[in-house]
């Protein structure tokens, strides 16, 4: 039986989704490919048939979770509304679901120079998204002060996940600090 163009971008979809929620949950070496696709309905067989490998499918869902994200951040209204969304325990405790950047860093620095390509991607990307709420005159400033907040805000998520189950309140104090710290620092 031919299956439809459509039902096979619908199940390249459903691969891509199940591996973005997968790999962001557990890390792309504790997720494989038999678990992604029972995960998205399909058999391990249909795999090769949208995907030349694994590192493809990790590579291609790392860039399609940070355009989601990209996409979430340039939805909120203010700086102050990002950051009360970002740096919250809903968040730390759902990275399936959350920020790609903070769920799969520490895991992209082991990946192959295509899916690091596709990471430092998805770090300019929200990193533009969040330019746009800087107020310094001089585009050189807001691109700094920007990644500065990137980079803090996803060194707090990861710290807070980090110590999560073994010191609660820490980690509550982690988030609630670095959002207080960032909105004054950053007049939000």
């Amino acid at each position: 039986m031919r299956v439809t163009k459509a039902k096979v971008a619908e199940h390249r979809r459903s691969i891509l989704d199940s591996a973005s929620r997968l790999f962001r949950e557990r890390g792309f070496r504790d997720v494989g490919v038999a678990e992604i696709m029972q995960a998205s309905g399909l058999t391990h067989g249909a795999f090769y048939g949208h995907f030349r490998s694994k590192a493809d499918l990790a590579d291609e869902a790392c860039r399609e979770a940070c355009a989601e994200g990209v996409h979430r951040w340039l939805q909120q209204a203010s700086l102050a509304e990002i950051l009360d969304r970002y740096l919250t325990p809903s968040h730390r405790d759902n990275p399936a679901a959350g920020c790609a950047l903070a769920a799969l860093g520490a895991d992209a620095a082991r990946q192959s120079p295509e899916l690091q390509k596709s990471y430092a991607e998805g770090i300019k990307g929200f990193v533009d998204a969040l330019e746009r709420h800087m107020d310094d005159a001089s585009p050189e400033a807001r691109r700094g002060q920007a990644m500065a907040l990137v980079s803090s805000m996803i060194g707090a998520l990861t710290l807070a996940r980090g110590v999560a189950a073994g010191d609660p309140a820490l980690s509550a104090d982690i988030l609630a600090s670095a959002r207080q710290q960032l909105r004054g620092r950053f007049g939000a």
